[in-house]
């Protein structure tokens, strides 16, 4: 089966480096998920306002090349050092490379023809193709007494994050808080430690540039116009 990308992702996170793991866990990144022309017809978006959030079934564009993928990977949430089956996990590196999200619908926006959904807590970077759209329905796909896993014994360990006010002064109040956020949750790999290091995430325009310290610290050092 061949498929090919019915909308296109819109977000202010121009990489993958700095996007969130999961979806949800960032509820302040806003994005826009863009149908392409031949969909651009509000019939098909019929009835979606009605729901609160949606499935988004997309593809991982920035990792790797298709076909590319390897039957053990490491979860980050195990510290990218203990191995499990790629059907057990939600790696990139997937035959398919197809990616699955829940994200909360804040709108629909229809400008010039240029037909979108505005959404929140998405975990995809801009460009990001995505295949199809389905509403999330909570009497069938919420099962909150479900056994996860690794998951249900290791939890991600949120950074202390030191951003300079004269920095900060860089972006909206919006844009602050879901960068905040962002960070907050340790966008490096998680087999990096070294303190020395800069690191830099491509956000509304801006290469910010970070280092973490031993003791868990984030220190915002440069953010420069990209």
């Amino acid at each position: 089966m061949h498929i090919e990308p019915i909308a296109y992702y819109r977000t202010k996170l121009g990489t993958k480096f700095g996007v969130p793991r999961q979806s949800g866990l960032v509820p302040q990144l806003h994005g826009e998920v863009v149908l392409e022309p031949e969909y651009s017809n509000p019939d098909a978006l019929r009835g979606i306002e009605d729901f609160e959030y949606l499935w988004l079934v997309w593809g991982f564009s920035q990792v790797g090349r298709e076909g590319e993928w390897s039957a053990l990977v490491r979860p980050p949430l195990l510290g990218g050092n203990r191995s499990m089956g790629v059907f057990a996990t939600r790696s990139p590196f997937r035959p398919n490379r197809l990616g699955l999200s829940s994200v909360k619908l804040l709108g629909v926006s229809c400008d010039a023809g240029r037909l979108a959904l505005q959404v929140a807590g998405a975990d995809m970077a801009d460009g990001t193709p995505v295949y199809d759209v389905k509403p999330y329905v909570a009497y069938s796909d919420a099962h909150p007494d479900a056994r996860c896993g690794f998951v249900d014994s290791n939890e991600w360990r949120c950074l202390k994050v030191e951003f300079p006010e004269c920095l900060r002064t860089c972006f909206a109040d919006d844009d602050y808080a879901a960068l905040y956020r962002l960070l907050e949750l340790d966008p490096r790999p998680q087999y990096h430690s070294d303190p020395t290091r800069v690191y830099g995430m491509v956000f509304a325009g801006y290469d910010v540039r970070f280092r973490v310290s031993e003791n868990g610290v984030l220190e915002v050092v440069e953010v420069v116009k990209t």
